[in-house]
C-alpha cells in the first residue's frame, strides 16, 4: 500500500523536516520552501498543481492563502495542519465542505509576546538608527546620526489588544513615554481595564478623541489591529498626513492596514521622520518591490528599516509549532482524534 504524501510549505528557515523524520518510514515528506501567492492566476495554478498529489499539507500561519477554489482542485487532502489557532487565509468553511479536516497548534513560550519584543527591535531601530549606523561603520565610515531620546514622548497604539498593551506596558515603565490609544470600539473604560491587566494605574493609557488625532499627536505610531475587510487601508492618507514630520510609524501587524501608495508618497516626500516595517503585502516582497530598490534616507526621503515578517519568527515559537504539528500529524496516521481542530 502507497504511503500518503506530506507536504510542509513555506519553511524559510528549513527547520520543520528534523520533527517529521521519526514518521518517514510511515508517510513521504516533501518541502517547499518557496513560497506561491494564489492571487495571482498563474501562482495559483502552480500553486494546485504542486499540491494536488498530497493527503496532507502543513501551512505556516498566513503565508499561502488557502480560498475555496484551491481547496476544490485538491481531491486527495484529507488534512491540513496550520501554525496558531487563528488564520485568515484558511476558508474554513470551504475545508468542512471538502471534508478536510484543519488543525492546529497553541504553544507560546512564557514571557513577553515575541511580536512585541521584535515592535521594540524596530522602534529602537529607527530612533537610533541602529542598521544605518552598522552599514556605515562597516563601510569604514563614522558617525553620521543622531538618535532620538524615547523618554517623555507620545507613542500612539492603533489597536489595544494584548499585544497593544504589552508594548505601551514597556512604553511607560521602560522609557517613561506617554500612551493614548484608539480603535473603533475603544472606550476609556476598556483601556483601563487593558492598563490594569499589565499591573498599570487607570488612566496610563488615555484614549484619543479620533483616529486623526492619535496620528497627529503621536511621536511614534506603532499598529497593532486585526486586519478584515473593514480595517484594510484603515491607515490612509489623512492619517499619514497629520503626523508629525519628526514622527515614526511602525508595522508588525498585518500589511494591508496601512495603504501602501499614500505611505510610499509620504516616505518618498521625507513628510515623516520614518517607518519600521515588518509586514507587507504581498510577501516575501518581490524583488522589484519599492521597499527593496528605493534609497531610503537619500535625497530628502525618510528613513525606511524593514524586516521581513519576523514579529512571530522566534526559535522557541516556531519550533515548538512544528512539534505540535508533528504529533497531530502522528495522531492522525493512528486513527486518533486530532487535537485542536478548528473545524
Amino acid at each position: 500500500m502507497a504511503k500518503p504524501k506530506f507536504a510542509i510549505l513555506d519553511d524559510y528557515q528549513g527547520i520543520a523536516p528534523a520533527h517529521f523524520a521519526h514518521l518517514e518510514s510511515r508517510i513521504e515528506i516533501t518541502s517547499f520552501p518557496e513560497t506561491l501567492d494564489p492571487r495571482d492566476p498563474a501562482q495559483q495554478e502552480a500553486l494546485i498543481h504542486r499540491l494536488q498529489p498530497y493527503d496532507v499539507v502543513l501551512a505556516m500561519r498566513e503565508r499561502t492563502p488557502f480560498a475555496a477554489s484551491t481547496i476544490s482542485a485538491l481531491p486527495n487532502l484529507k488534512l491540513l495542519l496550520t501554525t496558531g489557532m487563528r488564520n485568515a487565509a484558511l476558508d474554513l468553511q470551504a475545508f468542512t465542505n471538502a471534508g478536510v479536516s484543519v488543525a492546529g497548534t497553541e504553544g507560546r513560550p512564557p514571557g513577553v509576546n515575541s511580536t512585541v519584543q521584535h515592535t521594540w527591535a524596530l522602534i529602537l531601530g529607527s530612533a537610533r538608527h541602529i542598521a544605518r549606523d552598522d552599514a556605515a561603520v562597516k563601510r569604514g565610515e563614522w558617525q553620521g546620526s543622531l538618535g532620538i531620546n524615547l523618554s517623555r514622548r507620545r507613542l500612539g497604539l492603533l489597536g489595544l489588544g494584548n499585544l497593544g498593551a504589552q508594548v505601551g506596558k514597556i512604553a511607560i515603565q521602560a522609557f517613561g513615554m506617554t500612551v493614548s490609544a484608539w480603535s473603533t470600539n475603544l472606550t476609556q473604560e476598556k483601556a483601563d481595564e487593558q492598563a490594569r491587566a499589565q499591573g498599570l494605574a487607570a488612566g496610563s493609557f488615555v484614549v484619543a478623541g479620533s483616529k486623526r488625532e492619535l496620528f497627529a499627536e503621536a511621536d511614534v505610531v506603532s499598529i497593532h489591529y486585526v486586519l478584515s475587510e473593514r480595517s484594510r487601508g484603515i491607515v490612509g492618507a489623512e492619517e499619514l498626513g497629520a503626523m508629525k514630520t519628526s514622527a515614526i510609524i511602525v508595522n508588525t501587524s498585518r500589511g494591508p492596514l496601512i495603504d501602501e501608495e499614500a505611505l510610499l508618497e509620504v516616505l518618498n516626500a521625507g513628510r515623516i521622520r520614518g517607518a519600521a516595517l515588518d509586514v507587507f503585502d504581498p510577501e516575501p516582497l518581490p524583488k522589484d518591490s519599492p521597499w527593496r530598490t528605493t534609497a531610503w534616507g537619500q535625497d530628502g526621503r525618510s528613513e525606511v528599516l524593514l524586516s521581513p515578517h519576523m514579529g512571530y519568527g522566534e526559535e522557541d515559537l516556531l519550533r515548538g509549532w512544528y512539534r505540535e504539528t508533528a504529533d497531530n500529524l502522528e495522531r492522525w496516521l493512528n486513527g486518533e482524534e486530532l487535537l485542536r481542530k478548528m473545524n
